[in-house]
């Protein structure tokens, strides 16, 4: 097929600081068999590191430099605005992708127009072999914030090598039609960190669309299998994302069940832990994700979801 029948794919990828993994990034695009991308990178107001080299080492992706820090969400709707393309790729910047890999997620969405996203395998950089999405993921439950990802920390044995149906794709490498954004709106850049890319899953849903794990696309993801430390940073945003998930999406009954058990059971029972490690610095983050919510119990940005246009 000639390349100007491949449907123009956007891809979006945000930098904060190490602008040298995104240039490794960008290195392996260069290398890909798709003949029809854009690229796009946001810096998101990187406070350390100069992301000039990225321009500079890559003078032929569209680079846009932020004045503040927008989050993951705002960072890549800042540029989604920009986009051109019939589907867009949302894809992380410290990721290294095959030759062939876009391909067989473009086709996924050409051959099954229910689709609304799809994400490839994706396999841990630093651990060879081991796979850190794969089938896919359980949906959220509701009441606890959680849910399982099938194929995480797993050895690839060839277990997986079909596509599969998933409650929701991996913010690492998802690929979205541009029509299905035109008609859920944007991730809500209200979660700044953590949830968005499953909120957003959540809507995608509801408006009748299915979601694909993708088994001959794939990735390698340099976040280690070990990641997980814990700072005041990722326990605040990572604890005021769950409970803003459970406000815009569980309704009635059983958002006030699962709002009750975060409060009652789940947020003291963790600040504890905490202080019982000896990381006061931990439960008073914990604390700030709390009395975030508290002040912000009748904000109307809550339920707001941005539109491309």
């Amino acid at each position: 097929m000639p390349a100007e029948e491949y449907p123009l794919v956007s891809i979006i990828s945000i930098n904060y600081d190490h602008p040298e993994v995104t240039c490794q990034m960008l290195d392996t695009l260069k290398k890909i068999t798709y003949p029809n991308i854009e690229v796009f990178i946001v810096d998101n107001a990187s406070p350390n590191d100069d992301p000039a080299i990225i321009p500079e080492q890559h003078p032929w992706v569209n680079f846009i430099q932020l004045k503040e820090n927008l989050g993951f969400a705002g960072g890549n709707n800042v540029a989604v605005k920009r986009a051109t393309g019939e589907y867009i790729l949302f894809l992380n910047n410290d990721t290294e992708v095959e030759p062939g890999f876009l391909e067989p997620l473009v086709e996924k969405c050409i051959n099954n127009l229910e689709t609304g996203v799809v994400s490839p395998k994706i396999m841990f950089w630093h651990n060879p072999g081991i796979m850190q999405f794969a089938k896919g993921i359980t949906p959220i439950n509701l009441f606890t914030g959680r849910s399982y990802g099938f194929g995480f920390g797993v050895k690839d044995e060839g277990q997986f090598e079909e596509d599969s149906e998933t409650a929701y794709a991996h913010g690492a490498a998802m690929l979205i039609p541009r029509k299905v954004i035109e008609k859920v709106g944007m991730m809500a850049d209200i979660y700044f960190l953590y949830y968005e890319e499953l909120d957003w899953c959540q809507r995608i849903r509801k408006a009748g669309y299915k979601i694909y794990y993708v088994h001959n696309s794939v990735i390698h993801h340099k976040e280690s299998i070990s990641t997980g430390k814990q700072s005041p940073t990722k326990i605040y945003y990572m604890n005021r994302a769950r409970i803003l998930f459970m406000r815009r999406n569980a309704l009635g009954m059983t958002g006030i069940i699962a709002i009750a058990y975060q409060f009652l059971v789940a947020f003291p029972k963790n600040a504890l832990v905490f202080l019982l490690k000896g990381r006061l610095d931990l439960a008073l983050a914990f604390h700030k994700a709390v009395m975030w919510h508290f002040k912000n119990m009748f904000n109307p940005e809550i339920h707001k979801n941005p539109e491309i246009n």
